[in-house]
C-alpha cells in the first residue's frame, strides 16, 4: 500500500480525539492540547513528501504530540522563572509603605544624612562623589589629591561607618563626633 499525505489524513483524523485526551493529561488544559494537536498535524501531514516510519505511523503521531507537549511546559516554565526573576518593576503591584514603615524610613535617612555630615571630610566627599555624583575613583582622587586605594579605603569606611551605626542592633546610632 502506497503511503501518502492523505493516509496520513486519515490516521490523524481516527485518532484526533484520542491525541486531544493524551495531550491535555500531559499539559493540564484542553486548550492548550488543541494547539498541540494542531502543530502535530502541520508536522505529520506536511505538504511535501516526508518520511514517515512505515512501521509505527501511529506511535510516531504520539511521538510528534508528546515532544510538542513538552516542548509547551519548557517554554512556560522558562516564562514563570522569567516573571520572577526579569519583570520591570512597573509590571508587578506595588506595595504601598504603612504610615510606621514611612516614619521608620524617614528617620533612617535623616541619621544616615546626619551621619554623613559628620564624617571626615575626605572620606564624606569621597562618599558623595562615588554614590551619587557617579564619579569614578580615578576622577575622585585627582579631586582629593589622594591615591586610587585610598579613595576607596575612604568610600568603604565611611559605608562600614554608616551602615554599623544604622544596624538594628547598633547602640551608636548618634551621628559620630559630637554633631549636636
Amino acid at each position: 500500500m502506497k503511503e501518502g499525505p492523505d493516509t496520513r489524513l486519515a490516521l490523524y483524523l481516527a485518532h484526533r480525539a484520542v491525541l486531544v485526551e493524551y495531550a491535555s493529561r500531559l499539559l493540564g488544559s484542553r486548550d492548550s492540547a488543541e494547539d498541540v494537536v494542531q502543530d502535530a498535524f502541520i508536522k505529520f501531514v506536511p505538504a511535501t513528501q516526508a518520511r514517515v516510519p512505515a512501521a509505527r505511523p501511529r506511535s510516531y503521531l504520539f511521538r510528534i504530540v508528546h515532544n510538542l507537549a513538552v516542548d509547551v511546559l519548557r517554554r512556560k516554565t522558562l516564562e514563570h522563572q522569567r516573571k520572577g526573576s526579569d519583570a520591570p518593576s512597573w509590571v508587578s503591584p506595588q506595595t504601598v509603605a504603612t504610615p510606621e514603615e514611612t516614619l521608620l524610613f524617614c528617620e533612617s535617612m535623616r541619621l544616615a544624612m546626619d551621619m554623613l555630615a559628620e564624617l571626615p571630610k575626605n572620606q564624606r566627599v569621597a562618599l558623595e562623589m562615588h554614590r551619587f555624583g557617579g564619579y569614578s575613583i580615578e576622577q575622585i582622587a585627582h579631586h582629593l589629591g589622594v591615591s586610587i586605594p585610598t579613595v576607596y579605603r575612604l568610600v568603604q569606611t565611611a559605608v562600614a561607618t554608616i551602615t554599623i551605626r544604622l544596624a538594628p542592633d547598633s547602640q551608636d546610632r548618634r551621628p559620630p563626633r559630637g554633631r549636636k
